[in-house]
């Protein structure tokens, strides 16, 4: 077997990180890292630095990613997948550093780094884990942290996306309007987040108050029978002339039927749709007022919707936004390189 090529972000690691409590320097200290201002220690477990707690809102993502860990590596599937949903392109990547905010098993960290960009990924849940492993040969490195306290430094990235993420936070517009702040000028954010103009929802969202409550595992051994009941009750109603289609519809609509044409991705989704504490919707004048709140410029949407796409200015940042890069510098303290023996989950070596 031939030795992988180490991931050149480690590196520059501590270069991008810094304390969420306090902003302050942080530097290796074995297994983990510590903060050089307020001590406080972020331990690695499981070849993932933690920077949150293992008991989070998002715990039902972690048993789910975990479980289907390759089932979305479809690579043709992800890259298309990724251009709808970002409207980002290679040559918009290609030798970039790239934060994806809730990475997931890394299945678009995949693609990022097959186009050449490098890419951080973060997700509160034990999702991390899993795209460490997945990803572990790529230039990646995983974070498990919450994407309203994140352990990185303004201004460090040169593109941001997140897909499919933000709406299952308690507060989808706070948790964008944390990103710009890491993104450097002239650098591109881009977000998919779920639409609100499909009354198609009304019911599953009924339905989610009490399937979020049940234990996951519980959720998945019913959905695992449930599932297939219902794709192969649709399909036969679809088959019986003028009556068939919209008694269909009907079943649709009120026990909302996945009708991905692969089995286990259809019990993926429906897992994903039902499991979690939170789960909002959004339209485009929303997201707009979002972007533009934030000093982004020149929107364009992606091919799904909600995709909208937004750049930082080049120009000067205003007074407050040096006040607030000032406040940052002053609590770092000078750059800590890493030792030669750098943790696995950031060294990328087998």
């Amino acid at each position: 077997m031939t030795d992988r090529k180490p991931c050149t972000l480690a590196a520059d690691l501590l270069n991008i990180l810094c304390c969420p409590m306090c902003r302050g320097q942080l530097e290796q200290e074995q297994p983990g890292c510590r903060c050089l201002r307020c001590g406080k220690v972020f331990p690695l477990v499981k070849g993932v630095l933690r920077f949150v707690s293992e008991h989070n809102y998002a715990e039902t993502f972690g048993y789910q990613w975990q479980v289907f860990s390759r089932t979305q590596f479809h690579p043709d599937w992800s890259e298309r997948a990724l251009l709808r949903k970002t409207a980002l392109r290679e040559k918009d990547v290609r030798g970039k550093l790239v934060l994806d905010v809730g990475c997931g098993t890394g299945r678009f960290a995949e693609v990022v780094t097959r186009w050449g960009g490098r890419v951080i990924g973060v997700d509160i849940s034990a999702a991390a884990e899993v795209a460490a492993n997945n990803l572990a040969d790529r230039d990646f490195v995983a974070l498990q942290a919450d994407v309203f306290n994140l352990p990185l430094k303004a201004e460090s990235f040169d593109v941001i996306y997140s897909i499919g993420v933000l709406h299952h936070t308690p507060d989808c517009e706070a948790a964008f309007k944390q990103l710009p702040a890491y993104l450097g000028p002239g650098g591109a954010l881009a977000v998919w987040l779920y639409s609100g103009y499909n009354n198609w929802y009304r019911f599953s969202d009924l339905y989610r108050k009490a399937t979020h409550q049940i234990p996951v595992q519980k959720l998945h051994r019913f959905l695992r029978m449930a599932v297939p009941v219902l794709y192969w009750t649709d399909r036969g109603l679809r088959k019986f002339p003028l009556f068939g289609e919209p008694a269909a519809k009907v079943l649709n609509h009120l026990l909302p039927v996945n009708r991905n044409p692969n089995p286990e991705m259809r019990v993926l989704d429906t897992l994903d749709w039902y499991s979690p504490q939170y789960q909002s919707k959004h339209t485009y004048e929303q997201v707009f007022r979002w972007f533009e709140s934030s000093g982004l410029e020149n929107l364009t949407v992606g091919d799904v919707p909600i995709t909208v796409k937004g750049e930082k200015p080049i120009q000067a940042a205003t007074d407050s936004e040096h006040s607030d890069r000032r406040e940052f510098k002053e609590l770092e303290t000078p750059n800590i390189a890493w030792s030669v023996r750098t943790p696995r989950c950031l060294a990328k070596t087998p």
